[in-house]
């Protein structure tokens, strides 16, 4: 984007929270309101990528990118910082994070450039908590994230101060030590002892995941898309012989469902 485009969407915005030519609804908005429509934004830039829409994606990267317009005009009003210094930081960010290419610095592999990368990010981090007198290593993670990627983020948190298992198998039984745990509360009947169970099991799911380099969250998403995929394939073909799901017997559904898994897996069309 020119200076010039820049210059003119941050224009726009100082008009749209203009107090007396403003738009009412864009001048009540404040860092917390906005928060539902940065996160939505987010979420709509990942699905444009994800179904390989480009054209969509540049109208949803403009939309998340009106979301740190707004932020930043806010903050500009209220003296705390304005769009420029956003940019800024983050360009000092980047150079700092990668001395191999702006510093004449060479990594002999990738896992050492990685490293490095880890310990630019662990002394900001050392360097905010001291200013924002923090002590645990946990802090700075942010609350709203997706319950599986604050989750990710505050075990590879943990992990970096050597909080972590050696290998991967004792992760494995941890998980069923987790299940036969979430197995007995279902027995007793206290539903919240059941809730927290189950909160253990999912938390060492995502351990595991850490284990096995799986983002727990690309993961789960795509393991939703692909039980769409296959129950919307049971519902034509129950739509098909006139009938509703309600209609058939679990037995019959799970045979649609095993056929599906066959049909989709060979990439035919039904």
């Amino acid at each position: 984007m020119s200076l010039e485009k820049t210059q003119a969407l941050l224009s726009l915005m100082a008009r749209l929270r203009d107090p007396e030519t403003g738009c009412a609804w864009d001048r009540k908005q404040d860092f917390n309101s906005l928060i539902p429509y940065t996160i939505e934004e987010a979420y709509e830039v990942a699905d444009a990528i994800e179904r390989n829409d480009f054209q969509d994606l540049r109208s949803e990267l403009g939309d998340l990118l009106l979301q740190v317009v707004f932020h930043s005009r806010i903050a500009e009003e209220r003296g705390l910082f304005d769009f420029e210094q956003v940019a800024a930081a983050i360009g000092e960010k980047l150079i700092r994070r990668h001395p191999h290419v702006f510093a004449g610095v060479t990594f002999a592999s990738d896992e050492q450039r990685q490293q490095a990368w880890e310990e630019a990010k662990s002394q900001e981090r050392r360097q905010k908590e001291a200013e924002q007198k923090t002590e645990s290593v946990l802090a700075g993670v942010a609350k709203s994230l997706p319950a599986l990627v604050e989750c990710e983020k505050i075990q590879n948190r943990a992990a970096s101060h050597g909080f972590d298992w050696p290998d991967t198998e004792p992760v494995f039984d941890k998980v069923r030590e987790e299940l036969h745990e979430v197995h007995e509360a279902w027995q007793s009947g206290d539903q919240a002892h059941i809730q927290e169970e189950v909160g253990d099991l999912l938390l060492v799911v995502v351990n595991l995941s850490r284990h096995l380099k799986v983002n727990p969250e690309i993961a789960l998403r795509e393991a939703t898309k692909k039980f769409t995929r296959r129950f919307n394939y049971i519902e034509k073909q129950v739509e098909a012989s006139g009938r509703t799901l309600r209609d058939c017997e679990l037995a019959e559904l799970d045979g649609l469902w095993g056929e599906a898994k066959r049909v989709q897996s060979k990439g035919l069309n039904r």
